[in-house]
């Protein structure tokens, strides 16, 4: 299949709001496609690189050679050239992938070039979500929806569903269960506004602690363990701990799903980020191990001993959970069986401000009576955690490319020292509609002070309103912190630089991350 077909329909996707169409689109690219290219054409579709980081930024990409005349990449060859990119290392690699980035532009249309352009960015949005995959590749093999979709759950992966789908047709698809060794997408959830948004949308339900760990999926089967991330990556060498633990569960075989994390000597979680960079390491992992130990913390139970529990209740599978997991390693948890029973509602919020209180992110708060909906973000599982907010001033702005190409995009922010200057917290371009690039845009003119081609550089008087998760510790930012999952809310006119908040309000929230 030729890149050009996949841009087209991208493109196509992008321009029309009707499910119904959208559906349609993928469903006659599905039906072009050979089998093999399935699991490539679905995750560009929805801006993902199956190689993930191919190391290629926008000082790559800014130079692009002049665009070939007629379409002739395909996207295995799309994918192969992928492939030769992230595989650079050593010396001269910034050359390199230089190189090999310009043949791929240079063998692409203009059309082409501005698909993969906003596909490398990070800035593909043409609406073709997952859930739209799923289907788009039914209605082409002539599928039950719900039949591809629990496959996927079951089987890991969208593009291995497709492969076999495309290949054998709706039988294969029952050959997809769950099996102890493979892992399955993770069941995720939707945000809440407060515990008492979360308890009306739910009614009976429980609240438990949300960790902010690793989420892990620990596969048993006998003296066999192994660990998987929220990405299905395997992990199991990295956490002898989580192993050890496993191994001493009473059952033969079992499917947990839970976070690893660390606390300090008085109780406390340490620092995602601490966190991360220990699960991350492959080096000396004993030693590390030794010197900052994790542990596995489990809120359900998909398998246990030959049975399947996906479709057992909330409650029922916790039950299953707390025969087979000790209670230290389990979250913390209330059940709220009547939501409208007095008190019930306080002492879910004095839960909730008493996990806040450790440390903690959050809380979840689940439905009593859900099954477990591996790899969708249903309804039944709610997060609730605060959202802190910043007035900060725009201290620079980039250069978008693909879409936002000609738009002033990705902002530079800072806050304010006693001095009067600013120190930078990090970047955003997230949260931004096209009225509020197009405004930004010709504002950050008016205000530029310099500009280098990429970085428009301007005076600091702008101030934005940026919402964010927490704060991150980070050496490349002058306050020692940066932060997490930032995004606009809204540009403030009405307030001055001067007004701003100080980098000591930023750094009085603590770095969490």
């Amino acid at each position: 299949m030729l890149l050009a077909e996949v841009a087209r329909v991208s493109g196509e996707v992008a321009a029309t709001s009707a499910r119904t169409r959208k559906t349609a689109l993928l469903a006659g690219l599905f039906r072009d496609a050979e089998p093999d290219e399935a699991p490539l054409v679905i995750p560009y579709l929805a801006g993902r690189l199956p190689q993930r980081r191919i190391g290629v930024g926008w000082s790559t990409l800014r130079h692009a050679p002049a665009p070939a005349a007629a379409p002739t990449l395909t996207v295995g060859d799309v994918d192969r050239a992928f492939t030769a990119i992230a595989a650079v290392a050593g010396p001269g690699a910034q050359a390199e992938r230089r190189r090999l980035v310009g043949e791929l532009l240079g063998a692409a249309t203009a059309e082409e070039q501005d698909f993969l352009f906003r596909l490398i960015g990070g800035e593909l949005r043409q609406g073709a979500l997952d859930a739209l995959a799923v289907e788009g590749l039914a209605a082409a093999a002539g599928a039950a929806p719900e039949d591809v979709r629990r496959a996927v759950m079951l089987g890991g992966s969208l593009g291995a569903v497709a492969r076999v789908l495309l290949e054998r047709g709706p039988a294969a698809l029952t050959e997809f269960r769950l099996r102890v060794g493979r892992p399955v997408l993770p069941m995720l959830a939707q945000s809440a506004g407060d515990v008492d948004e979360a308890l009306d949308r739910l009614g009976p339900c429980a609240v438990e602690e949300k960790l902010d760990g690793i989420r892990v999926q620990v596969h048993r089967d006998g003296g066999d363990v192994r660990v998987y991330t929220r990405t299905l990556d395997e992990i199991t060498e990295r956490l002898p701990e989580v192993a050890v633990a496993a191994l001493a569960l009473p059952v033969d075989s079992a499917v947990l799903d839970g976070e690893v994390i660390a606390l300090d000597a008085a109780g406390r979680p340490h620092a995602f980020q601490d966190i991360a960079g220990r699960v991350g390491s492959r080096l000396d992992v004993a030693g590390a191990g030794a010197a900052f130990p994790l542990s596995p913390v489990f809120f359900d139970v998909l398998a246990v001993d030959g049975r399947e529990l996906l479709a057992m209740p909330t409650a029922e599978r916790h039950a299953v959970l707390a025969r087979v997991v000790p209670e230290p390693m389990r979250v913390r948890r209330l059940v709220v069986a009547d939501p409208s029973a007095e008190g019930a509602r306080a002492a879910a919020q004095d839960f909730s401000e008493e996990v806040l209180r450790r440390g903690h992110e959050g809380v979840m708060v689940k439905a009593l009576d859900a099954a477990y909906s591996a790899g969708r973000r249903g309804a039944a599982w709610l997060k609730v955690k605060p959202v802190h907010t910043l007035d900060l001033v725009v201290l620079a702005a980039e250069w978008g490319h693909g879409r936002r190409r000609g738009k002033l995009s990705n902002l530079h922010l800072g806050a304010r020292r006693p001095d009067g200057s600013f120190a930078m917290l990090g970047k955003t371009f997230k949260g931004l509609t096209d009225a509020v690039l197009a405004w930004q845009t010709e504002r950050l003119r008016e205000l530029a002070v310099g500009d280098d081609g990429h970085v428009v550089t301007v005076r600091p008087e702008l101030v934005v309103e940026i919402a964010f998760d927490g704060l991150q510790r980070s050496s490349r930012y002058p306050a020692g912190v940066t932060l997490r999952f930032a995004r606009v809310v809204r540009y403030r006119e009405d307030k001055t630089a001067a007004e701003a908040d100080t980098v000591e309000a930023v750094l009085a929230l603590g770095a969490t991350g």
